[in-house]
Formats: C-alpha cells, structure tokens, sequence
C-alpha cells in the first residue's frame, strides 16, 4: 500500500472503511443466524430419544435395559463404510465414550478418529453408547458390570480372534473401564485410556486448578443438593461449565469470534461440534455422589480403596492386559500428573510393576487440549493410528513401564510416515511427571475429612427440607432455566425475535461482499481481538493463582488439619503393599522358572538372546516386531499370538531373575541341533536385534557373548543324530485362546 493510501481521510481509507463496516454487517447477520441453528440443533437432539453424533452406521447388539441389573448403555457394532473390510483375525475394539456431561458418539464422529482408523487397520469395531436418562437406581458399578456383559458378548461373537478385544475408554470412560479390568482381568486385551484422570489430588504448583474445587465448594455436599434439585438426577449441565469456567478465554470469546471472523468457512465445524458439546445428558444423583466422593475428593481409585457392594476390592494391580496412558501437556482438566500418578501411587519400583505381570505404556503429548486427545484428526491419523496398527506389538511387550515415542519415519515404508518405539522407563521418570507432594496429600486428605463431615450435617439439616419441596416439576423447571440451556433457547426459532435472522441471513449470503484480508480495519480487528483474549487469559491467571493460594494455605493449617482427625506426620491415605499371598505365588512362580530354564529347545534359545540383546538398548520400535512377527511366522507349527507372547514373557522373566543362569543354559536348549540350524538361528537373532537400526556398544557387546554361546555341542556317540525337543512348561499360564485360536501369518 503505497504512502497516500495510508493517509487518513483519503477516498481509500473511507472505501476501506466503508467495504470493512459493510463485511462486518453481513458477518455479524450471518454469525447471529449460525447462533439459531446451533440453538434449532439443540432441540432436535434434545427431542431424540437416543442421540449420538457417531458418524458411522451402527447396529445395537446388547441392550444394557434387559441386563440383570439394567443400565442406560448399549453396545453397537459399528457397521465398516463402503470399501473397509474388517479381517475376523484381527482382535475386535470397543470404544467407550466419556458420560461427563455431554452425549455419546465423539469417538467416531467422524472419519479420522478412533473408531475410524481402527476400521482402516482391519478392525471389527463396537461402541458403548448411552441414553440420555438414566435407569432409575442404576449404580457405577452397574454400568462397570455391563461394560464386562458387552466385552463377553464380543469375545464370543469373534472366536477366531487373535486375541482379547482391545478397550478404549475416553475421559471419564477411562477409570470406569480400569475398574472394569480389575475385576474381570481375563476379558481385557490392551487397554488405551485417552485423557482419563485416575489420580484425582495430583497435579503441580501453578497448574490446572480443577483439583481445587472440591475444596472449595467444602466437599461433596452442594453435589448431594444439585442431586436433590435434581429430583434424584444430577444434571450434566453443571459438569459441562465447570469445562467451560476453565478456559474463560475461548469460553466467553474466542471461540465465538473464530465462527465471526471465518464466517464464509468455519459454521460447518462449529455445529458439528456443538451438536455433541451441547447435548447435555443426566445422571442419578447417587451415581454422581459415588463419583465425586470416591474418585473426585475421596481419590479412591489409585490406592485401591474402593470395593463392590459384595466387598471384593477394585485394585488396578490386578489388570493383566497391557495398559496404554496417553495424555497431554494441553490438557487442563486431566493434566499428565492425573494420567499417571497412580503408577507411583501403586508401584514402589519398575521391579514391582514387573512382579506383577504388568506392562504399562505412557505417551505425552507437548500441547493438544483435553478434547483433541479423543477428538482431532491430527491426533487420530497419528497417535491412535500408531497405537492401533501396532496393537499387537504392545501386547508381547514385557512386563515393565515404557514409554511410546512416535516420530517421522525417514524411510516411509509402506506409506506409513511415523514410526512407534518403546523406550524402558523408570518410576523416577513418572515421579518427575507427577512430582508427588506429602504436604500436597495432607492438604487433600483434609478436605476429603471435611468433606465427610459436611456431607453429614447436609443430610440431616437440610436434605429432608430440599427433598420435600422439590418435586419432579420443579427440578424440569430448574434444569430449563440452566444458563446453558437458555442461551440455546434465546438464539433458536423458539423466540419470535430471531424469526427475521434466517431471511436477512439468507439477504446477506445472496449479496455477500467479503472484505480484503489486507484491509487495515480488519487487521485493527484482529488485534483487539488478541489484545482481549490476552486480557482474559490475565484474569485467567490471577484467579487460578488465588484459588492455589487460597486452597494451600486453608488446607495446608495445622489448626484445621487436627480438628478434622489429621495428626501431624500422620499419612492421609494408605498405599497398598504386597500381601503375603502375592510374595508367596510370586516365590512358587520364580522357583517354577529357575527349574524351567533348561527346557526347551530352540525357540525358547532364540526368544531369550533376542531379550538379552534387546534389553541392553531398552527400546524396541515396530519394525522389531515385524521381525519377530516373521520368527513366528517361520516357525512352522501351529502357535497363535497368544501362546508366543506367553512363551516371550517367560523368557524374559527368567533373564529377569537369574541372567547368569539363563545364559549359562543357553547351549543346552541348543544340544540337539546341528551346526547349521544353530547358524540360522543366530543369523535369527542378529536379524531381528538390527531391525530397528545398529546397535549401541552395550547391545554389540551382548550379541557377541550369544554368539560365543551359539556353537554347536560335541557330537553324541552315535552316528546319527536324533532332534527330540524337550516339553516347554511355560511359567505364566496361558490363556485358553492360546489352545484354540490359530495363528495369522503376516506375509
């Protein structure tokens, strides 16, 4: 623009003008009419009887109202799309949405998502949708138990499956599946929870404040008065803003002016993903008081506290299956310390998640919100693609803490332009993560006593005088007047004035006249619009600082801290150790595998170098596996998946316990081969321990030991030469699939 143009009050600047407050008229006509059909929207979800955003066709194959104990959820087979085929091979998937507040179907809606990619990879799919009323008296534990009926129902319905169907559970979903998989660990496969908080009081100083507000609010009793409101539901609405009241910045701004300054471009995704944001579902209010003194205040969960109504204990060190933690940097409402602090709240060391059977993977993300963990595309056709193409892969992991690093693959192979690794971790590597606090812990413990407290006076002062006013009409009147739901209502042809919008929008779209994108009121726009998303992002900050100062100096009083039972240096909550009965099958068990470490034949030998040589390096990536994956291919007997990860497990225990005598044994598994079998199988060996690159100076250093351990034995007497495999008794028991699902070959 040249120096007279710039000047004020010249014919250019006053078209500029003229052509930005024409632009910013239509704009303005066009974002009021996207606000009536996101309104309009609403109601029709609203009068559906179950509404979903899932993008894919479906069919309901368990009905969760005809279970013994019936429950608002359903399971639906997810029909695959025109030219997607599914492999009955392949281990099925079951994505369980979050029902925090919102309605189902954001797993799958839309084609670059979980259900999505995990179509693309062959996969039958199944989703865990709900209603958006629940059963009366349905219970957590009921909709745990029904999630197992749906896991059962699908595990008969793919019998040639190689292996357990693998669980997603998003958000809130998430420690509902764990729950799930602690009490019925034999019907899991691998387990990705997205976003899912399962440590609910941690977190660090200057982060999320969202942990605060149990305390806050003086602990669970204004849930047991919204539950009352409520007739006996709690109204997911009230969860919904809580989302909302984190981030006041897109809340009350930006993502309003996002759909005003593209107004030409953004509507389409906007409604679409105000269709599910706004589609408010309800709970029982007992439900809701489960979850938040339990989980939310009572953080139950990560230290095995919680129990069924028979007494059986919910303990997350009873999952068997592979457990795959992904969370974000970006996210304000399951921060990462949340994701994984229950790893250092059940676990002393890597030794004991081992000891335990157990194989957990971490993944963080640098930056995406809590949303876009379950809900973007990037994320999709990246982390989840990566996680449900090498399913297989984390299953035969050993037991141990990893964590997944998904980086640009250089040479494309396949067409796939990322590659997966698994890198061993320590839990001093969570510990920096969640950075455990006991002064954090007493200050939690505190507000769970008062909580208890306050609960009680509600419930004899005043729940009987709340309950007998509030009548079912009344509590549909309250939930109508939410100030969510009457924004939705003011914007929606439901009020006369918004009747002339939809013809003067449709005015504007006819004349439509877009203003330059270099035009200098535009930009001006633009910079206030920045300069007040800056200004609440400040008041962002001030106001989560107060809520942390005021928290910590409340809870952290010793005055309070006594009154409410707390003694000094006195632990809030217990951490589960090792029962004696865990020692003991742990001692039968390593006694088992000394016993077996000379039986075996050949691929038990080459299993265990492999390990040797791999352990070195602590990082395996996929195309290790699809080395072992050939291995298993090769061998030419009928092993399934399941067996061979049984068989690698063991072999990796032993050289856990006893290296020395593992390795010493090694030329006795190989006494009946000849030289040039034991030659393939080191040149097996070397094959698959390079696949992932060249090796380091430890690795090199422990593959020339096996191959001085690789050398054919003297030659019997005889003069011909008899290979009799001895029995393999492997240490860990095998899953029944092991005997009756056949192997897939990768070729």
């Amino acid at each position: 623009m040249s120096e007279a143009q710039t000047v004020p009050g010249t014919r250019s600047t006053l078209d500029d003008f003229s052509s930005y407050m024409l632009d910013l008229w239509q704009r303005n006509i066009l974002f009021l009419d996207v606000l009536r059909q996101r309104g309009n929207q609403y109601h029709e979800q609203v009068a559906r009887a179950a509404p979903s955003v899932l993008d894919f066709d479906t069919e309901t194959v368990v009905d969760g109202a005809a279970l013994p104990r019936p429950v608002n959820y359903r399971l639906k087979r997810v029909l695959p799309p025109e030219g997607v085929t599914t492999d009955p091979v392949k281990r099925p998937f079951m994505i369980v949405d979050p029902r925090a507040g919102h309605g189902p179907g954001i797993g799958g809606f839309k084609a670059d998502s979980e259900i999505g990619v995990a179509l693309r990879a062959g996969h039958a799919c199944y989703f865990a949708s709900f209603l958006p009323m629940p059963v009366k008296g349905q219970t957590v534990l009921d909709v745990v138990r029904a999630e197992i009926r749906f896991l059962e129902h699908i595990i008969a319905a793919h019998p040639e499956a190689e292996g357990k169907p693998v669980v997603i559970g998003n958000c809130q979903a998430g420690w509902q599946i764990m729950m799930g998989a602690a009490l019925k660990p034999e019907l899991f496969g691998p387990i990705i929870i997205a976003g899912a908080p399962l440590s609910y009081w941690a977190g660090t100083k200057g982060g999320p404040p969202m942990r605060y507000s149990g305390g806050m609010l003086g602990g669970s009793w204004m849930t047991a008065l919204a539950g009352d409101l409520g007739h006996g539901l709690f109204d997911g609405s009230w969860l919904v803003q809580n989302f909302e009241n984190l981030d006041p910045t897109n809340t009350w701004w930006s993502k309003q002016y996002n759909v005003l300054s593209r107004i030409d471009t953004e509507p389409a995704r906007y409604l679409g993903f105000e269709k599910w944001w706004n589609r408010h579902v309800l709970l029982n209010a007992d439900e809701m008081q489960y979850i938040v003194d339990n989980l939310f205040i009572g953080n139950k969960l990560a230290t095995a506290e919680l129990n069924t109504e028979t007494g059986e204990r919910i303990d997350l060190r009873n999952i068997r299956s592979p457990i795959v933690v992904f969370c974000s940097k970006g996210d304000n409402i399951t921060p990462p310390p949340q994701a994984l602090g229950w790893i250092t709240d059940l676990y002393s060391d890597v030794n004991d998640i081992r000891a335990r059977g157990q194989t957990i993977v971490y993944a963080v993300h640098d930056s995406i919100g809590h949303l876009g963990i379950f809900v973007s595309g990037k994320v999709a056709k990246k982390e989840h693609e990566e996680f449900a193409s090498n399913i297989d892969f984390i299953d035969i992991l050993p037991p141990g803490l990893y964590e997944a690093e998904i980086t640009e693959r250089a040479d494309g192979a396949g067409g796939n332009p990322y590659l997966i690794r698994f890198a061993g971790r320590t839990l001093d590597d969570i510990r920096a993560i969640v950075q455990p606090d006991p002064e954090d812990e007493r200050r939690f413990g505190t507000v769970r006593r008062l909580s208890e407290n306050n609960l009680a006076v509600y419930r004899t002062l005043m729940q009987p005088f709340v309950r007998a006013m509030v009548t079912e009409p009344v509590a549909e009147t309250l939930r109508r007047l939410h100030p969510l739901r009457m924004s939705y209502d003011f914007f929606s042809n439901r009020n006369p004035f918004m009747f002339p919008v939809a013809q003067l929008a449709e005015m504007v779209r006819a004349h439509r006249k877009p203003v330059a994108p270099d035009n200098a009121f535009r930009q001006w726009e633009a910079d206030a619009s920045s300069q007040i998303e800056r200004s609440l992002d400040a008041y962002r900050d001030v106001r989560d600082g107060a809520i942390e100062r005021m928290f910590r100096r409340i809870y952290g009083l010793p005055t309070l801290q006594g009154l409410l039972g707390l003694q000094q240096g006195q632990t809030p909550r217990h951490h589960p150790g090792v029962s004696r009965d865990h020692q003991e099958l742990l001692r039968i068990q390593i006694g088992k595998l000394r016993e077996d470490m000379a039986k075996g034949g050949a691929r038990e030998a080459t299993l265990r170098a492999i390990l040797y040589v791999a352990l070195a390096e602590r990082m395996a990536d996929e195309r290790s596996f699809e080395a072992l994956r050939r291995l298993l291919d090769e061998e030419g007997d009928d092993m399934s998946l399941v067996a061979f990860k049984c068989d690698l497990r063991t072999q990796f225990l032993m050289l856990l316990i006893d290296r020395r005598e593992a390795l010493a044994t090694l030329p006795k598994l190989l006494a009946g081969l000849t030289p040039a079998e034991i030659a393939a199988r080191l040149a097996e060996v070397r094959r698959v321990v390079t696949a992932g690159g060249a090796l380091g100076p430890m690795a090199t250093a422990r593959l020339a030991e096996i191959e001085a351990l690789f050398v054919p034995a003297e030659p019997p007497p005889s003069t011909k030469r008899v290979r009799k495999a001895a029995p393999r008794t492997p240490a860990l028991p095998r899953s029944p699939a092991a005997n009756g699902t056949r192997r897939r070959s990768v070729h």
